[in-house]
């Protein structure tokens, strides 16, 4: 019989992220809450986004929008660390917030164990950023992917390569 596999990954979608920082200045250019304020939301283009405004309150509430707008884009949260809200230049203040991408080595160790806990037959290794689980029954594999969603890792999952 043959193996049976699939990968866990955590991807986010780049290009819903910039419609959602889009959406996001286009909103905070035009509510009136933020006028005179100086808030910005700025994207290196690949891992960070950063939050400036003149008051701590503001750059909350450019973050809240910023969420809500990622949710409508179907981006995970989780795949926002944000940072505190710190005091910039200028009497401004400003956050930081990374976008986690792939699995690191330390939550690969901790889904491979739990994945070992679970009372089915599969085997399960570190691939990179991701983790490759093989078994011989496709029931045990869709057992594994339903416990996986289940438990919370404090990243997004994604199941790709169901073979």
């Amino acid at each position: 019989m043959a193996q049976a596999s699939f990968d866990v990954v955590s991807e986010i979608d780049a290009q819903e992220v910039r419609n959602a920082l889009d959406q996001a200045r286009r909103e905070i250019t035009t509510r009136f809450d933020f006028k005179n304020t100086g808030t910005e939301i700025t994207h290196d283009g690949d891992t960070s986004i950063e939050i400036h405004s003149n008051s701590e309150g503001r750059v909350q509430a450019a973050n809240d929008v910023l969420r809500d707008k990622m949710v409508r884009r179907n981006v995970s949260l989780k795949a926002l660390q944000e940072g505190k809200i710190e005091p910039a230049a200028a009497s401004t203040y400003k956050q930081k917030i990374t976008l986690v991408k792939g699995i690191d080595e330390e939550k690969a160790r901790t889904m491979n164990k739990f994945i070992k806990g679970l009372p089915v037959k599969v085997q399960s290794q570190v691939q990179g950023d991701s983790l490759r689980v093989t078994g011989k029954s496709r029931d045990d594999l869709q057992a594994v992917i339903k416990a996986l969603k289940d438990e919370d890792f404090g990243i997004p999952l994604q199941f790709t390569n169901y073979r």
